[in-house]
């Protein structure tokens, strides 16, 4: 990990977080305590800061400077919010477009899905806080720049932000090998969120309870499953199909 996309010690987290800075998560070692720490706590759960209790050992693996047993990561952007960014979409009159990532934790199938997205004219990405990858440099990389101009939205669970996609009118579309409607029989002219599960365990139980329709793409070969960002890119771009050909016909 770069320098730069790193702070260290109590204080300078403290500063950090005064200053407005966009703080991925705060690592801190599993004892620390004291005053100065419970203020820095304070600071942590008031901003909604994600943070982590660690062994001293991961804390020395990224600096071994005087850390004070206090790290914060940086994110490499700005993440929005959810319930500000729904009622945004509608009154730009766009057809709203979102992929919720449930529980994606390799880096490389992240940016390759952000990169896929950006360019089907995905309106955003939803992840979860916990279990999941976040957005730092190793991301940006992957997806070639294109998380800098799309919209990552972190939410507290997926569940929850799913929910909420719902009830504003969404339709909520899981990606699954598990079932035999072909991922082309969906009707993805209204607004839709596609939801695609973690690389080995798929989308969590409570999750799938609240998605509308399940699609599979068909696979002939013997291998189990595609990877997750081809299966994204392949739904994202069917989306994308009907959507121009919705065009045309109005035209």
């Amino acid at each position: 990990m770069d320098s730069s996309d790193y702070i260290f010690g109590i204080r300078a987290v403290m500063e950090a977080i005064e200053a407005g800075k966009e703080i991925d998560k705060v690592l801190i070692k599993k004892d620390l305590n004291g005053e100065l720490a419970s203020e820095l706590f304070g600071m942590i759960r008031s901003n909604r800061i994600l943070s982590q209790r660690v062994p001293v050992e991961k804390l020395n693996k990224i600096t071994r400077k005087n850390h004070q047993g206090v790290i914060a990561i940086l994110s490499a952007v700005t993440y929005h919010r959810l319930d500000y960014l729904v009622p945004q979409l509608y009154e730009e009159g766009v057809l709203p477009f979102i992929v919720v990532l449930d529980g994606i934790t390799d880096v490389r199938n992240f940016g390759a899905i952000a990169r896929t997205c950006e360019c089907a004219g995905v309106d955003a990405i939803v992840i979860p806080e916990h279990g999941s990858v976040s957005v730092g440099g190793d991301a940006i990389k992957t997806s070639a720049g294109a998380l800098h101009h799309l919209p990552v939205c972190r939410e507290r669970n997926t569940a929850g932000a799913v929910r909420f996609l719902k009830d504003n009118g969404y339709r909520i579309v899981a990606a699954s090998e598990k079932v035999d409607i072909n991922y082309t029989q969906v009707d993805y002219t209204v607004p839709v969120a596609i939801v695609m599960g973690a690389e080995d365990t798929g989308i969590s139980p409570e999750v799938l309870k609240l998605c509308d329709t399940f699609v599979s793409i068909p696979q002939f070969g013997h291998i189990g499953s595609l990877n997750v960002s081809v299966a994204a890119g392949v739904i994202m771009y069917e989306v994308v199909r009907q959507r121009l050909n919705a065009d045309m016909e109005v035209i």
